[in-house]
């Protein structure tokens, strides 16, 4: 892989085998409002939705690169975290869009992590039945993952996004020196998405991840900019080939399914990537005990996620729990829960024969029991 990038490279995306949006690589938001205007968005009203940790460091930013005289620019700020992804959320944003004036012409941008991105696109697809919107994507998790390929939703009575739709952006906005701003276990979070891209679609990134763990950490800009790009690379060839999920878009699941379910046993108490890197060890695990994927390499990917300080192993979950949440789970087929596992390095696959008992090894695999009780 290579070192660097050149700054502000754009990567475009597909749907439906048109052009759709472009992914901007950047390191400031110097070229923000051109790229608004070329989208034609000159002289409109612009919304920014962002969070209560996100706005006091960069939504007067934002708002100063885009904004001008004539024409203000808006921000709404909403509680920060996963518990305030939800449909009430959603109505105050509205009441601010009516108050605002927002037309089918206009523009929201969301400015944060994956859950301000999750939630301003769904506001977006479903606002006057359809508004157009950028992704500034903040954290390392969305810049990999949420902010590409138009997944959006909310939410509902604790089940993960549960109410959502498909609904493309017009831009997604990556600033990479943003990233210096997030906190250790928030960066770490966003890790565990970028090693899913590694274990299911390119062996040789995963490999180029390993050895580059210390310069990762330590967020250079020389291996950042590749990290994020390829990132972005292996959901873009996914996302255009299934964009709404009837098949090979599945794979980006790895490790959601039982991360999701422990997500929310533990009441959103981890964080989102955290509980993707147990569900990522566990499906490694049930791999492993299927034959598809050696003893060696199971223990090499649980290891790999704890130099970026990422759990491997849970406590107080109960695994009979963890197993119904499943079943509740979006992406369930008539009771059936398509498992993504690792039929080698960089081979995600799709099985729809994972027992529950499977499911319950696999869980006891990374449950904390103190003095090994």
């Amino acid at each position: 892989m290579r070192e660097n990038i050149f700054m502000s490279e754009a990567m475009n995306v597909c749907y439906n085998g048109k052009p759709c949006y472009d992914i901007l690589f950047t390191e400031n938001f110097d070229e923000l409002k051109e790229r608004i205007d070329l989208l034609g968005f000159k002289n409109r009203r612009i919304v920014i939705i962002t969070d209560s940790d996100v706005n006091p460091l960069y939504g007067k930013a934002v708002q100063d690169a885009i904004q001008d005289e004539h024409h203000p620019v808006a921000i709404y700020e909403i509680p920060a975290g996963e518990t305030h992804k939800n449909l009430n959320t959603v109505h105050d944003i509205y009441a601010f869009l009516i108050a605002q004036h927002l037309d089918r012409h206009d523009l929201l941008i969301a400015l944060g992590g994956g859950v301000v991105g999750d939630i301003t696109g769904f506001c977006a697809a479903t606002y006057l039945r359809g508004i157009s919107f950028i992704q500034i994507p903040t954290t390392l998790l969305a810049q990999t993952d949420s902010s590409v390929g138009g997944k959006t939703g909310v939410d509902f009575e604790g089940y993960k996004n549960m109410v959502g739709a498909f609904y493309m952006p017009s831009l997604v906005y990556i600033n990479i020196s943003v990233l210096r701003s997030l906190d250790a276990r928030q960066y770490a979070s966003g890790f565990a998405e970028v090693m899913k891209y590694g274990l299911i679609k390119d062996q040789e990134f995963y490999s180029w991840l390993v050895d580059h763990i210390y310069e990762i950490n330590d967020r250079e800009a020389g291996v950042l900019l590749p990290m994020i790009r390829r990132s972005c690379e292996i959901k873009k060839e996914v996302v255009e080939k299934d964009p709404t999920e009837k098949g090979e878009r599945a794979l980006l699941n790895y490790g959601h399914t039982i991360g999701h379910a422990i997500e929310k046993a533990r009441n959103f108490e981890l964080l989102h990537g955290e509980c993707v890197a147990l569900g990522s060890i566990a499906a490694a695990y049930i791999s492993w005990q299927k034959g598809l994927l050696s003893e060696e390499d199971y223990y090499e990917i649980r290891d790999m996620f704890v130099p970026f300080g990422l759990p491997i192993s849970v406590e107080n979950i109960n695994p009979d729990e963890v197993i119904k949440l499943m079943k509740s789970d979006k992406k369930a087929d008539s009771g059936t829960i398509r498992f993504i596992l690792l039929k080698d390095l960089g081979k995600g696959v799709i099985h729809t024969d994972v027992t529950d008992e499977e499911v319950r090894n696999a869980i006891d695999e990374i449950l904390y029991v103190e003095n090994g009780d």
